[in-house]
């Protein structure tokens, strides 16, 4: 990669890693010389964009669209551009190009840097912008009023450049587009960021109402409310539903009349991450604002023909409502940008929102349906696609593994906890790998109703509610009846036995809520159990007895919770001899087993090892992979419950 090239890389990040200028997938770069151009491709992000994310053109191939007749038909003339634009790519360039590639091209300037930066849309989206543009920049920079994106922006800014030119002499190194963002070009990327910092310094300098945004915290009765509603904008796919909650959020949410401040768009993107219009649900007690959050929905789609991604609720918060974690991150960033771009829009006389036939050519342009499409379709399905799991027990072990294995197959995660260091690190592992879910743990000690509200507040604060409680955390003290004491007897039961009822009660309030708001929704409650739930395990009665006790209770919540199409059932693993329960050279069951004498004959570690090996038909020990399997047949199927599943590669079979 030559210098040049880098360079464009390197601006590109930049700029497209700092929320403050780039959300989610917007803006554009480019860098050209006299043959080629290299402008980023439609779908790319310009956060982590490497070299294979540009388009490449052939500049002699574009020049002939600045004369070109085009259709007067808005779709046929889109098809067109769209037909020419490929054609000018360079041969085994796949990547689409932007659809403002054109626009970059006729910049005379080597590089081209769009952006839609915070502060200088709150002054391109206010009445007085472009007086304000005047006062402060003069005559050096364009003003180009708002004109629908793509060939309509392309052909109005060669108007422009073209009188520009005659004038001038040379091209304008600032564009500020109405209601759009910002375009600025130079020679050099140290140019380019010289030019964006003087006029961000110079706007900065105009601010009587500066923000000052501080976290505010989302009221824990959310979790009566949020579950609800995320299953009444599930009607295409179960989403994931993100609440935020701040002071600039407050300023907007306290009334009907404020929320009005944010309700139209001001930009293009705006409109595709937010859709055009949100909701405002303005009650107070949980099951009105169910009530007011369905009639309203109902009256929304009539109106609109969709549902909206956005709702605003009163004293709560921002809720955006998409497929997966990522896309809501995005539509909250970007539906916050618009309350910055409210507040601060009074520094230049007000907001100036985008006018209706405006919206509805973006809301239905094709290019904008195609970025949404390689948004949602930029990942392969997995087994647990969006959904929302939480994991007792899931920083080590069994758990870790079935956490790890649940975010491969593309669900967001909880992992609860009591093990702080070593939850932070899996979560954090986890998220490294991630593009679309998420991994988020909760500290949490599951024989505490306080500790098990805060896990279901955590996790509904996040993700909207869940879809699979995974019951694992569990202790194993190995002893007999003369060395077993009642305070090793009464822990093993707290924490195997007592700890899964007051899981499923904490549970299953979320996911009841959840299936009365949709009439063919199923979830599903999994505890791990063990072999040892089965058939008495000599000297180990406190872990058999707590295991046993948990298949009772297994089939006894699974008759009480099939009514609400929550399916309760335990997998009950053989010996997962990989694990530190296993193999911790300190505390693990092979030296416990040793000291205890379990087994006859056994001098070292080793000999214990070998001795349960043996009694596994499939010769091995359990692996994670082989619980997981059981786990996805569980929540796949739709007709089974109270069942306790055996993976214990034959050595326990049911009678």
């Amino acid at each position: 990669m030559n210098k040049y090239l880098s360079d464009l890389v390197e601006i590109s990040r930049f700029y497209g890693s700092n929320k403050d200028f780039v959300i989610a997938g917007g803006g554009n770069t480019s860098y050209k010389n006299n043959r080629y151009i290299w402008v980023k491709g439609s779908g790319s992000s310009l956060a982590d964009i490497t070299l294979d994310g540009f388009a490449v053109l052939d500049r002699k191939l574009l020049e002939p669209m600045i004369n070109k007749k085009y259709s007067e038909d808005i779709n046929i003339r889109e098809a067109e551009v769209k037909t020419d634009l490929a054609a000018a790519c360079l041969p085994n360039i796949v990547i689409r190009p932007s659809v403002e590639t054109s626009l970059h091209n006729i910049i005379r300037y080597s590089y081209v840097v769009h952006t839609h930066p915070t502060l200088i849309n709150a002054l391109t989206c206010a009445n007085d912008a472009e007086a304000k543009i005047r006062e402060l920049f003069g005559k050096d920079v364009l003003f180009l009023p708002y004109c629908n994106p793509g060939y309509l922006l392309f052909a109005k800014t060669c108007n422009l450049l073209e009188s520009w030119r005659m004038k001038h002499k040379s091209d304008p190194q600032v564009i500020f587009i109405q209601n759009h963002g910002i375009v600025v070009s130079a020679d050099s990327i140290e140019k380019i960021r010289q030019l964006y910092d003087s006029i961000i310094n110079t706007i900065s300098k105009q601010l009587k109402q500066p923000l000052d945004i501080q976290t505010a915290d989302v009221p824990r009765n959310i979790v009566k409310i949020l579950p609800a509603l995320r299953m009444l904008f599930s009607e295409e796919g179960i989403k994931t539903a993100q609440i935020r909650n701040n002071t600039l959020i407050q300023h907007f949410i306290k009334d009907a009349k404020s929320f009005k401040q944010v309700m139209p768009p001001f930009t293009p993107d705006q409109v595709v991450y937010c859709k055009a219009y949100s909701l405002f649900l303005e009650e107070a007690e949980p099951d009105a604002i169910i009530r007011e959050c369905s009639r309203k929905l109902a009256e929304f789609q009539q109106q609109h023909g969709h549902l909206p991604k956005v709702a605003g609720l009163k004293g709560y918060g921002i809720i955006a409502f998409e497929d997966n974690l990522k896309s809501a991150e995005a539509v909250q960033d970007v539906f916050e940008d618009k309350m910055k771009i409210s507040f601060l829009s009074h520094n230049f006389g007000g907001p100036h929102f985008l006018e209706k036939p405006f919206i509805d050519f973006i809301d239905n342009w094709e290019v904008e349906n195609y970025r949404r499409k390689i948004a949602r379709t930029s990942q392969k399905k997995g087994k647990a696609e969006n959904k929302t799991v939480i994991v007792t027990g899931g920083a080590q072990g069994f758990g870790r593994g079935i956490a790890a294995d649940f975010f491969t197959e593309g669900a967001n995660v909880i992992i609860a906890d009591i093990q702080e260091n070593k939850g932070n690190e899996t979560t954090e592992k986890l998220n490294n790998e991630s593009l679309k879910n998420k991994a988020l743990f909760v500290k949490t000690d599951v024989t505490s109703p306080d500790s098990l509200e805060n896990l279901v507040y955590e996790t509904v604060k996040n993700f909207g509610g869940f879809d699979v409680f995974v019951s694992n955390a569990g202790v194993l003290y190995a002893g007999g009846l003369e060395e077993m004491s009642l305070e090793v007897f009464e822990n093993v039961t707290r924490v195997n036995y007592i700890a899964y009822f007051l899981c499923v009660k904490h549970a299953s309030q979320v996911l009841i809520l959840q299936s009365k708001h949709h009439p063919s929704y199923f979830s599903d409650i999994i505890q791990i159990n063990s072999k040892s739930g089965l058939k008495g395990s000599k000297k180990n009665f406190a872990y058999a007895g707590s295991k046993f006790g948990g298949i009772g209770l297994t089939q006894s919540f699974a008759l009480e919770l099939i009514p609400y199409r929550i399916k309760v059932n335990s997998i009950c693993p053989g010996n997962f001899f990989e694990g530190p329960l296993w193999s911790d050279p300190e505390t693990g069951l092979f030296v416990q087993y040793l000291r205890a004498g379990k087994v006859h004959g056994a001098r070292t570690i080793d000999d214990v090892k070998a001795h349960y090996e043996s009694q596994v038909p499939a010769g091995r020990g359990c692996k994670v992979k082989d619980v997981m399997k059981a786990i996805y047949y569980v929540i796949e199927q739709e007709y089974e419950t109270g069942q306790a599943i055996t993976v214990t590669g034959g050595q326990q079979m049911l009678k």
